[in-house]
């Protein structure tokens, strides 16, 4: 139960209305590239998201449900620290380009999710809430975040995205 009411909480910060205007010129991303591992490098996170090592998104489309399903894996506090797993369901929301979903933890809640930048390899992504509270930097290879991170950083910004206040994610896999 207290799980419930903590991310009850958490998700309550990272709401976003669906009114608010998007800000941004969001790319076109094609669904089927996305899906699969992503390592989480470095962000602007919720509070859940303290002490996060090797984090991990993967992404599955969902054909059945029409949906995509969303699985963040980490190590809290260490290396050698619990697994956890926060479950998620997506939906894309404006298919004209596929870059904002709403994505939720759990019924009836559902959140802002903009693909804010991406690799036209898809090797990295930029992830950000339309309120720019959050961001999250992912690459498809967990290796040199200190060569990548920066580059990505000034390119969202000039997008017009905040990009103050960045945390770095530790990974170190066998």
């Amino acid at each position: 139960m207290k799980n419930i009411i903590a991310l009850t909480m958490f998700m309550s910060f990272i709401s976003c209305s669906s009114a608010e205007k998007i800000k941004f010129n969001l790319p076109k991303i094609d669904i089927n590239k996305f899906m699969g591992d992503w390592y989480v490098l470095a962000g602007r996170f919720t509070f859940l998201e303290k002490d996060v090592h090797n984090g991990l998104e993967k992404y599955t489309w969902n054909e059945e449900k029409k949906r995509i399903d969303v699985s963040f894996t980490y190590r809290k506090g260490s290396f050698d620290g619990p697994i956890k797993s926060v479950p998620q369901k997506g939906w894309i929301y404006n298919l004209d380009n596929n870059a904002h979903w709403k994505v939720s933890p759990f019924w009836p809640l559902k959140f802002d999710y903009l693909v804010i930048d991406i690799d036209e390899n898809y090797s990295w992504t930029a992830i950000g809430v339309p309120s720019q509270k959050y961001l999250w930097i992912m690459s498809r290879n967990w290796k040199n975040p200190s060569d990548l991170v920066p580059q990505i950083i000034e390119r969202i910004k000039a997008k017009g995205y905040n990009a103050d206040n960045i945390v770095n994610v530790p990974h170190d896999w066998p």
